[in-house]
C-alpha cells in the first residue's frame, strides 16, 4: 500500500464483472497496482447471484466481514450462512474452497474481502476442472488435464 485511505462501500467506484449471466461488483479499497501484502475489497451481489465461482487457493487466505444483507456460502463441508456483522474465513487449499451467494430475495449482499496477496498463485476452481494462475507478469486460466 503507497499511501494512507479511506473508503465508503455506498461512494467507492467499483467495477462489474459479468459470468455466465451471473454478476456482482467489486470496489477495491487497495488497488491491484498499490498491493504489497494484502488486498481488500468491498464486494457487492444483488439477489440472485453469487461472487466469482467455486475456488480455492494455492497459498492465499480470504476473510470475509458481512456488512449488510445475507449471504450462503457454499463450502467444503456443506452450506454456512453468514449475516451482517459475521466474519467468515478460508484457508489456503481445498479445504477452504468456497462461493458466497446473495440469500436473499430482496436485499443486496455487501462484504469486504481480505486476501493475503502471495505472487504467484494458483487459483483451482473443483467445479469447471480450471486453474487460473497470475504473477507478476503473467495471468491465464487453463484447463486442467
Amino acid at each position: 500500500m503507497k499511501e494512507l485511505a479511506v473508503k465508503n462501500y455506498k461512494t467507492a467506484e467499483g467495477q462489474k464483472i459479468s459470468q455466465g449471466g451471473n454478476e456482482f461488483t467489486v470496489k477495491p479499497i487497495v488497488a491491484q497496482e498499490d498491493v504489497t501484502q494484502c488486498r481488500v475489497n468491498f464486494v457487492e451481489v444483488e439477489p440472485g447471484n453469487f461472487a466469482y465461482g467455486y475456488h480455492y487457493h494455492e497459498t492465499d487466505e480470504e476473510v470475509f466481514y458481512i456488512i449488510s444483507g445475507t449471504g450462503v456460502v457454499r463450502t467444503a463441508n456443506g452450506e454456512v450462512t453468514v449475516k451482517a456483522g459475521d466474519v467468515i474465513t478460508f484457508p489456503a487449499g481445498p479445504e477452504g474452497a468456497h462461493v458466497m451467494r446473495n440469500g436473499s430475495d430482496t436485499e443486496k449482499l455487501v462484504y469486504l474481502d481480505f486476501d493475503t496477496n502471495n505472487v504467484p498463485e494458483i487459483v483451482h476452481f473443483p467445479d469447471t476442472n480450471q486453474v487460473m494462475a497470475y504473477g507478476r507478469f503473467s495471468n491465464g486460466i487453463y484447463d486442467k488435464k
